[in-house]
């Protein structure tokens, strides 16, 4: 039994270890391309060792861009938007499966709709909505706005929420604890993993997301990174080097987040299956 189980790990390891490196190795290429210049960035053979540009390549990303306030921008909306969607997820998906009230199954009807249109079909309704009716365009609120109540964050957390025993809540109500209370120190402790899941998730979409804010924002003060690293991709000139330093630093924030949270994630991912 035991020769068996080594057998199948070995065999399991063997397998996943080239997928691994298949994986990591764009991510390797982008951080060795972040210090070589642009000749050897585009040269074929590609070289695979670093280089000694990483601070020329930093300053041609800052002469292009003013590239800390864009990471600024884009720390702080990713940040605000994922803590207040995150909550608000919670509280949907906490309100979706433990308390009935008239329009409930409408409602969450409504939540599974709005994840099958595109953006696309609402884009231009939702740009005339926030830039010219509310007066939110160049703004971060013109980026966390639309997006608040995340349809799948929604879903998720009604799903987890179902696994909440209601006998645990009811026995909290019997001793004298109000809803909020019960929300804060029952239900949130418990849905940590779940919680952790829909955060990484709504973080990876608010930092990587392009389209919406290329609509909104004109200013490049305003800028995200993805947007920001758009527009290095000139006409005559490409500055690739900057756009691979600009690039590796956009990555490290949801790598911190992942590695921080990562065993909740996993757990909260596998969560959510078990109805009372």
């Amino acid at each position: 039994m035991r020769r068996d189980r080594l057998i199948r790990s070995i065999a399991l390891h063997a397998l996943m270890l080239p997928l691994a490196l298949l994986f990591l190795a764009p991510i390797a290429w982008m951080l060795i391309a972040a210090t070589l210049p642009n000749a050897e960035i585009l040269a074929a053979p590609p070289t695979l060792l670093p280089g000694t540009h990483l601070a020329e390549n930093w300053r041609d990303l800052n002469d292009d861009l003013n590239f800390v306030r864009v990471m600024a921008n884009s720390i702080g909306i990713s940040v605000i938007f994922t803590s207040v969607a995150t909550l608000i997820a919670a509280m949907s998906g906490y309100a979706f499966a433990k308390f009935r009230f008239v329009g409930r199954g409408v409602l969450f009807t409504v939540v599974i709709a709005a994840l099958t249109i595109p953006f696309e079909v609402r884009a231009i309704p939702q740009y005339l909505l926030v830039a010219r009716d509310m007066g939110l365009a160049n703004t971060w609120w013109a980026i966390i706005l639309p997006w608040i109540a995340y349809p799948l964050g929604v879903f998720f957390m009604r799903q987890n929420m179902l696994s909440v025993p209601s006998d645990l809540l009811e026995a909290a109500r019997i001793d004298g604890a109000g809803e909020l209370r019960i929300f804060a120190q029952i239900v949130l402790p418990i849905m940590r993993p779940a919680l952790a899941a829909v955060a990484i998730v709504l973080f990876l979409f608010q930092w990587n997301d392009y389209f919406w804010p290329l609509l909104i924002l004109s200013q490049k003060d305003a800028y995200t990174i993805p947007v920001a690293l758009g527009t290095l991709v000139g006409l005559t000139r490409v500055s690739w080097g900057g756009i691979m330093v600009g690039t590796a630093i956009a990555t490290l924030p949801f790598l911190v987040l992942f590695l921080w949270l990562q065993r909740y994630f996993i757990a909260g991912i596998t969560a959510g299956a078990v109805k009372d």
